[in-house]
């Protein structure tokens, strides 16, 4: 185990709490942050005491001295050229979902991380998320016998919802419903997705963004396995649940069912001046004085461990990339309103040009 020097790109809500994560590990040696917006750049620097504080990342990039990155940057068009740099510069890199925006561009990505011996995650930050892991652990033990099908439903609040959509134009799918896309195939593994069936519903985001947004979209999915998975993912909450996050899942096997509550409904704060609201219901969580409420954090730490110990990440790139492939075809069912079978053509001409 050794101390590394880890750079940050993006500072904002989840980019800040990898950075406060990274200050407080001892596994850190220096911190060094990059952030377009002067104030938050100031605020987080000396937060972190950080050793250099940038607006351009490529400085950052430029520095021979610093082993890993997290990519925290928004609108998500970033991610795939600055992880491009980032693993070509020989750095560890970790970086927030969805990993691309285009398969080849993944590939790219995952190719060159193997090429130089780098570790390479994704954010799927719930994998992180005790109430998700035990799901993956009654079935890898057994507990539920063979896995039949699986049902997850996950909602966040409009307000949040509208501040997605405002940097990007990703459907839920890419951008909610790929947590749980992860979360289900990692159950599954081996079993891999070959077929998927979406339809989407407009609504709210529309009528008040004026952006032609689905509200929310199902997205059913077939294994080889013969499992089937439904996911239903939203952002359409009223205002009256700020930041709100609300996760139902349903694992059947043969030999029981495992029903998961994560709607966070067990902390309820009721004040004169905002109502109701639920308190450390978000999905990356969010420190409560000395100690941390949601997987973030945990995720956080687990790279810091994995580039300093050279132990494997939880969240491989080309794990990542197959999610990606699934929403991608969701997408495309919907648009059609027909199935569409996996791999999808392109995925088929990569393979191809690998071998």
């Amino acid at each position: 185990m050794k101390q590394i020097n880890v750079g940050i790109i993006g500072t904002g809500w989840c980019g800040g709490i990898r950075a406060e994560t990274c200050a407080m590990n001892p596994l850190v040696k220096d911190l060094h942050v990059v952030e377009t917006r002067p104030e938050r750049l100031a605020e987080i620097a000396a937060k972190t005491n950080a050793k250099t504080a940038t607006a351009d990342y490529k400085e950052l990039i430029k520095r021979d001295d610093i082993d890993a990155v997290f990519i925290s940057a928004t609108p998500e068009l970033l991610h795939y050229p600055m992880a491009r740099e980032c693993l070509t510069s020989g750095k560890h890199v970790f970086l927030e979902k969805p990993i691309a925006l285009e398969l080849h561009e993944a590939d790219e990505l995952n190719h060159l991380a193997k090429k130089n011996n780098l570790k390479f995650s994704i954010g799927y930050s719930q994998r992180f998320n005790p109430k998700f892991a035990y799901v993956k652990q009654a079935l890898r033990d057994g507990t539920l016998g063979k896995p039949v099908s699986a049902l997850v439903s996950r909602h966040i609040g409009r307000g949040l919802g509208k501040k997605i959509i405002g940097r990007s134009k990703l459907s839920p799918a890419a951008m909610e419903a790929t947590h749980d896309l992860d979360f289900v195939m990692w159950c599954l593994q081996p079993a891999k997705p070959i077929r998927v069936y979406s339809t989407v519903n407009y609504g709210a985001m529309r009528e008040s963004t004026g952006a032609d947004i689905p509200d929310t979209q199902y997205i059913t999915v077939t294994f080889d396995n013969g499992v089937s998975c439904v996911v239903c993912a939203g952002w359409s909450l009223p205002p009256a649940y700020p930041n709100f996050s609300m996760t139902w899942i349903e694992m059947i096997g043969t030999e029981g069912a495992l029903i998961i509550d994560d709607t966070h409904r067990d902390t309820q704060l009721t004040t004169m001046k905002s109502g109701i609201v639920h308190p450390m219901s978000t999905m990356p969580g969010e420190p409560v004085e000395h100690t941390y409420a949601g997987p973030m954090a945990a995720e956080t730490v687990h790279f810091l461990e994995a580039v300093a110990c050279d132990r494997p990440v939880l969240v491989t790139g080309e794990e990542a990339r197959d999610v990606m492939e699934v929403y991608i075809a969701a997408d495309l069912s919907a648009e059609r309103h027909e199935p569409v079978n996996l791999p999808l053509p392109e995925s088929r001409t990569a393979t191809a040009t690998t071998r």
